[in-house]
């Protein structure tokens, strides 16, 4: 799916979400997380191509496996906080939004730590 078409159903859900919020307010969030999950399959094929490619620097490169599998988790962790996030802020739940953003950043930060110490052991050995 190109972005122009994720553009229009972005468009079209939105307008569809507003008609319904002056009455049915539920229908606008529903229409809302409908148009979300509709996007988020259309992402998932992209996500399918960067890990491909991932895969493909990985033979080019001698590099730690996990390293790799550590980035996509990343990645998918990202996303996920903040579609979670962002369904959160249009049913109206702030709180609840910000603290999955930051439970996705703590956990990101968790996962990026082993990374971290062995770059830094890298650049011991590399210093002595």
């Amino acid at each position: 799916m190109t972005i122009f078409k994720v553009g229009i159903i972005g468009v079209i859900g939105a307008l569809l979400s507003l008609q319904f919020k002056k009455g049915k307010t539920e229908y606008s969030i529903y229409i809302s997380i409908g148009i979300s999950v509709l996007i988020f399959f259309a992402i998932i094929d992209k996500l399918e191509m960067f890990a491909a490619a991932l895969r493909r620097i990985q033979d080019f490169l001698i590099i730690d496996s996990s390293y790799l599998a550590t980035m996509l988790k990343m990645v998918g962790i990202t996303y996920i906080s903040e579609f979670s996030s962002g369904i959160c802020k249009d049913a109206g739940y702030q709180v609840i939004a910000t603290q999955i953003e930051l439970f996705g950043k703590l956990t990101i930060l968790s996962l990026g730590m082993p990374v971290l110490l062995a770059l830094l052991e890298t650049i011991r050995e590399f210093l002595l």
